[in-house]
């Protein structure tokens, strides 16, 4: 009996050493990159980054493949509609993804982002406003790419001295002059914005996160609301303006129409080879409101690299994502894409410094703030200012014009 009670042990014993076995093998196994399968990752990014981001898809295979066996998928998505796209189906969407910050916010309360991991050293790296522009209530949930998303005057000097530069009405005298215009796109709030943010007037966001505050049709102040639309009346009527969306400012500017405009670095290149060596640019001018000088404000962006929560791979997501938004890749992208650097050291660069667009972006973020507004905010603007440019608007009902325009913007 004794014999037998000892065998039934050893028989345990060797079960579960068999057991054990199995088990560190099973283990061994999956953290083989030959036998666990391929690790698949989807990237949305900008259609103009399509070869570029192979590029940087290359040489992070080149530096992880030995630990891995990767088959990265780039698909276009503009940075401008990504969360829109994401949030159709969030466990469906591409692992890391490029979008703008504005953005951040929606992402960051659909579950879409979780916190950044190695957030210390991101923040160290960055410029501090692109830490801010990816952080919520002070914690990181995007890598920051760019610190380029905003606005600026693009000009040809063969028809505008620095000085004509600092006037937008002598521009588009000017401009009218030469039988010639001066664009900006007043179909979108992002624009706009340039009107009425150095003026006392304001817009934002609510402490809910969601819903917009807006004094532009203030009937009291140094500068009232109907002073900043009287001026955009008069602007919309001259002769040397006319407003158009993207396409239509460069398609002015190769054929020779449109010999100044208010746009960003990502027409940089284009608009070089357009003018060559009448290519200049500079902050925004001044604008006449109420017989005083206004310096025209803008949005500040950034573009920003984020890992989606529910990547079935998210800790080679998030090395991608770190290695698009890294050092090299960054001053790689400024050298293809013209786009500014948000990495402390890549921004530092000669050849950053010396560019003409990132320069101008440069001086004119002192009169610059991020764009935190309301998804309310933009048709209203829209509607306003179709007015405006389709002579439905004159002194007699600006008022009721701009009532119409906050109310929509501060609606629930």
């Amino acid at each position: 009996m004794k014999k037998t009670h000892t065998l039934w042990i050893l028989a345990l014993l060797t079960a579960l050493f068999l057991s054990g076995c199995q088990k560190n093998d099973s283990a061994s196994t999956q953290n083989d990159p030959a036998s666990s399968g391929p690790i698949r990752l989807t990237v949305w990014g900008a259609a103009e980054d399509k070869e570029l981001l192979q590029q940087i898809f290359d040489s992070f295979q080149a530096e992880y493949g030995g630990q891995a066996d990767f088959v990265i998928t780039y698909e276009e998505q503009s940075e401008s509609t990504c969360t829109n796209a994401l949030m159709a189906d969030l466990e469906q969407g591409a692992d890391v993804f490029a979008f703008a910050d504005d953005q951040l916010n929606t992402l960051v309360a659909a579950g879409a982002l979780e916190p950044v991991e190695n957030a210390q050293s991101i923040r160290q790296a960055n410029l501090s406003e692109a830490v801010l522009a990816a952080s919520v209530n002070d914690t990181l949930y995007a890598l920051p790419l760019t610190a380029d998303n905003g606005y600026f005057l693009y000009y040809n000097t063969k028809y505008f001295t620095q000085e004509d530069v600092t006037s937008l009405e002598q521009m588009l005298d000017i401009a009218a002059a030469q039988g010639k215009k001066v664009s900006m796109e007043w179909s979108s709030g992002w624009y706009v914005y340039s009107f009425f943010g150095n003026t006392g007037l304001t817009v934002g966001l609510n402490d809910d996160g969601i819903t917009n505050y807006c004094t532009w049709n203030s009937t009291d102040g140094n500068l009232r609301g109907i002073d900043v639309a009287q001026a955009m009346l008069d602007i919309s009527t001259h002769p040397g303006f006319i407003s158009t969306d993207d396409a239509g400012f460069l398609e002015g500017v190769q054929n020779g129409t449109i010999i100044a405009g208010i746009n960003g670095v990502w027409n940089s290149v284009a608009i070089e080879e357009a003018w060559g060596s009448g290519y200049a640019a500079s902050k925004l001018p001044s604008y006449t409101c109420a017989g005083q000088s206004v310096q025209m404000s803008s949005f500040s962006g950034y573009k920003l690299i984020g890992v989606n929560a529910y990547s079935e791979h998210p800790d080679w997501a998030a090395r991608l994502a770190e290695w698009i938004a890294n050092e090299q890749n960054q001053e790689l992208r400024f050298l293809q894409r013209g786009q500014g650097p948000s990495n402390i050291r890549a921004a530092a660069s000669e050849e950053v410094q010396s560019a003409p667009a990132i320069a101008a972006l440069l001086e004119q973020s002192q009169f610059s703030c991020l764009q935190r507004i309301g998804g309310n905010f933009w048709e209203p603007v829209t509607a306003f200012t179709a007015e405006l440019l389709a002579g439905n608007a004159s002194a007699s009902n600006l008022q009721e014009l701009l009532d119409t325009m906050v109310e929509g913007i501060v609606a629930p």
